[in-house]
């Protein structure tokens, strides 16, 4: 059997009388994105991870988590309040429901990241078995003010416009791939690549989510724009 000696940021494996060493990947980046309910991680062997925060509760640390017999439910539209560095090993994340028991390190972050979608299968299966239905957080409908800036006010030929949003438009990302669909002949203008977002007047992810009565800005990251059949 491997023994095991960990000291700060190594792990060394000795197998069969062999020394290997292997780091342990410690963040480098930890952002808190509270309007889409998403920790982001970027580890120093360059691994990054999106973590929902319903995710990082129902499989919090807490000993009274794990040791409970049945998963935790309710927790879709929960958020995380603030982060608090635990020396130089771990953070210890505050929900907004009151829980601020877990105690996260480095190590398991990296493991709840690596196992996100196995993880979550297996408790949708939990949670199907128990004929739980899980009550997904958005809105059926939700109407947004959007802002053109610079060349793509030329392009769209308005500064601005209300847009009713369908069921299947969630994130910034969603957003662009409707406006691009909207207006095939301008669909290069609302490339990824060359949007800069902001919502409310925050800069914004393409994963950030909408919300009924989010303002939008759609903010061209270079200054001239790409070729369009029309203009």
């Amino acid at each position: 059997m491997p023994i095991c000696d960990i000291i700060p940021h190594l792990l060394f494996v000795r197998l069969t009388g062999i020394s290997m060493p292997k780091e342990i990947p410690v963040p480098v980046e930890i952002n808190l994105h509270q309007k889409s309910r998403l920790l982001a991680l970027r580890f120093s062997d360059g691994a990054s991870f999106e973590l929902p925060c319903e995710y990082l509760r129902v499989f919090s640390t807490a000993a009274e988590v794990k040791a409970g017999s049945t998963p935790v439910t309710g927790k879709e539209s929960v958020n995380i309040e603030r982060i608090e560095p635990q020396g130089q090993y771990a953070i210890r994340l505050v929900f907004d429901d009151g829980h601020d028991t877990g105690i996260y390190s480095w190590e398991t972050l990296y493991r709840l990241g690596e196992e996100l979608d196995k993880n979550w299968q297996s408790y949708l299966d939990k949670l199907n078995s128990l004929g739980y239905q899980r009550k997904e957080a958005v809105d059926q409908e939700r109407t947004i003010k959007l802002y053109y800036f610079s060349w793509l006010a030329n392009k769209a030929g308005k500064e601005s416009e209300e847009i009713r949003l369908p069921q299947s438009v969630v994130t910034i990302s969603d957003l662009l791939k409707l406006l691009r669909n909207r207006r095939p002949q301008l669909a290069p203008v609302f490339d990824e690549s060359l949007i800069r977002p902001t919502v409310n007047k925050q800069f914004a992810e393409l994963f950030t989510k909408l919300e009924q009565g989010d303002e939008v800005a759609l903010v061209p990251n270079r200054p001239t724009p790409p070729a369009t059949p029309d203009r």
